[in-house]
């Protein structure tokens, strides 16, 4: 009973955000890595359920709903009217919409594209951060972090190729995603500290549940309620808002072991259960494009960590 105890004695200072940061960077690489498998499971389960016939709002909807659910039956039971406290409730709504925005980006995206393609997209996020941070955290780039931010999109071009055949609309609703994306990390950047990692988590899941709700049953539904055809798309249902609550809990928790600049490199890493998802579940091999284009952005994305690591 002590122990018991003592871990949600342990919950509550949490909430209150008060966990005290630890120097365990093995630890906190691994959980980053963890919550990267959990967002793997996400494109995976999203992308099976919309090649059954199920539509992306009812595929966001679900997502989110089970997300919700997860976290109201695990932390409400603990921690009470806490999990609801916030002081920066304008911007708790703004990071969650952002956050849904990209979601359902990604999902319109990954029904044609490959994962692995998709993926490399979203290397972009670093380099969109850093050139956002400029106007929205007052921070300030020099001319050579700026060229790495110009070589980068030069990589994702190669990818998408704009122009020809292999070119799509999903190609334009992944960049969507990552520019949707960036503005929730700048967003979590400013509510660091403000409100707690389960409080940031709650918001994120009721907002976007209540929000695409009508685009999942109402009258904005682009089609009807589809149901699972099989025992693999229903186990799908429910593995995206699993994979969505434990991704995010596990990346946010990453962060009080280890800091940003130790962890940032390994989210290039999703490349690889991407890939694999891509090419062992769907059958989609990467083209040659890919392995020109993920290089160059990934070594961009590097040049602008290690010049932060070494500014810092």
């Amino acid at each position: 009973m002590a122990d018991k105890t003592g871990f949600f004695a342990k919950l509550r200072n949490d909430m209150s955000g008060i966990s005290p940061r630890e120097d365990r960077s093995l630890l906190g690489i691994a959980m980053f890595l963890g919550g990267l498998v959990a967002f793997t499971g996400i494109d995976s389960s999203a992308k099976w359920l919309l090649n059954d016939g199920v539509g992306v709002g009812q595929a966001v909807f679900m997502r989110y709903s089970v997300h919700f659910l997860l976290i109201v039956v695990i932390f409400l039971p603990i921690l009470g009217k806490n999990l609801l406290r916030t002081k920066r409730l304008g911007l708790e709504i703004l990071r969650a919409l952002m956050l849904l925005i990209s979601t359902a980006f990604n999902f319109a995206a990954v029904q044609y594209l490959s994962l692995s393609v998709t993926s490399a997209i979203f290397f972009l996020l670093p380099i969109i951060l850093c050139a956002l941070s400029v106007p929205f955290l007052g921070e300030k780039v020099g001319w050579r972090r700026w060229l790495a931010i110009m070589i980068g999109f030069v990589g994702v071009v190669i990818i998408i190729r704009p122009g020809s055949e292999t070119f799509q609309l999903a190609t334009l609703f992944s960049l969507g995603a990552v520019g949707a994306l960036a503005f929730y990390s700048i967003l979590s950047r400013k509510l660091a500290g403000v409100d707690s990692i389960y409080t940031q988590q709650f918001y994120v899941a009721i907002i976007a549940t209540l929000f695409v709700f009508p685009f999942a049953f109402g009258p904005f539904a682009a089609q009807q309620w589809v149901m699972p055809t099989s025992s693999i798309s229903w186990m799908a249902l429910f593995a995206m808002g699993v994979f969505g609550a434990v991704g995010h809990l596990l990346l946010t928790e990453a962060h009080r072991y280890a800091p940003a600049s130790t962890l940032a490199p390994f989210v290039y890493g999703q490349i690889i259960p991407m890939t694999l998802s891509s090419w062992f579940i769907f059958g989609q091999l990467p083209d040659i494009w890919l392995w020109i284009g993920a290089p160059i952005v990934l070594g961009s994305g590097l040049y602008i960590w290690a010049r932060e690591t070494s500014r810092a």
